[in-house]
């Protein structure tokens, strides 16, 4: 069975290339939400004009996808509330911000 952890674990293989550290670490990822073998993930991107928003949102469903079970994947960009380096981990905001 697919759980929210599963999700959050295989989201998390992937790494923001701008700042090295994965999007759930960053806290870029707002929610999942599983119905039987489809998976809808809400995020949203560093800023607006991410020159690697569709590069990323497709590494995003690509990593869920791996996941047994599931066989498609949504992915919602949302821009409320703006994402600010106070949504990251504590350990991206020390080591982005010392």
């Amino acid at each position: 069975m697919i759980t929210e952890k599963s999700v959050y674990d295989a989201i998390s293989t992937v790494i923001d290339p701008e700042v090295g550290f994965d999007i759930v670490s960053l806290g870029l990822i707002y929610g999942v939400k599983i119905e039987n073998e489809q998976v809808k993930v809400t995020m949203t991107l560093s800023t607006k004009g991410c020159p690697l928003h569709e590069l990323i949102q497709q590494w995003v469903k690509d990593a869920v996808l791996k996941l047994d079970g599931i066989t498609e994947c949504e992915i919602e960009i949302v821009w409320e509330p703006a994402w600010n380096i106070s949504m990251a981990s504590e350990r991206v905001k020390t080591e982005l911000c010392g």
